[in-house]
């Protein structure tokens, strides 16, 4: 039991060091640049708003303000389309 317990919590310490390393290279820039663009793309093409945690987040913490968000940002697609 023991054991599970300390190589949970060396594995949980390893992998945020190496994430923090990995964050400060070009490559790990690189990474995260893309994986985003993907994370936008997949969002836009399929509606997946499980990528966008922190929209959805905001969204069900104030569903009326989202809701008026929504109505205003119809209006002004529509007023450009004018």
């Amino acid at each position: 039991m023991r054991f599970w317990i300390i190589s949970t919590i060396a594995r949980s310490l390893l992998g945020a060091a190496s994430v923090k390393w990995v964050s400060d290279t070009r490559a790990g820039n690189w990474c995260y640049d893309k994986f985003d663009s993907i994370a936008d793309w997949a969002s836009d093409r399929y509606g997946l708003d499980v990528l966008d945690k922190e929209n959805v987040a905001w969204r069900s913490k104030y569903p009326s303000a989202a809701a008026k968000m929504d109505e205003l940002e119809l209006r002004i697609i529509k007023l450009e389309r004018k």
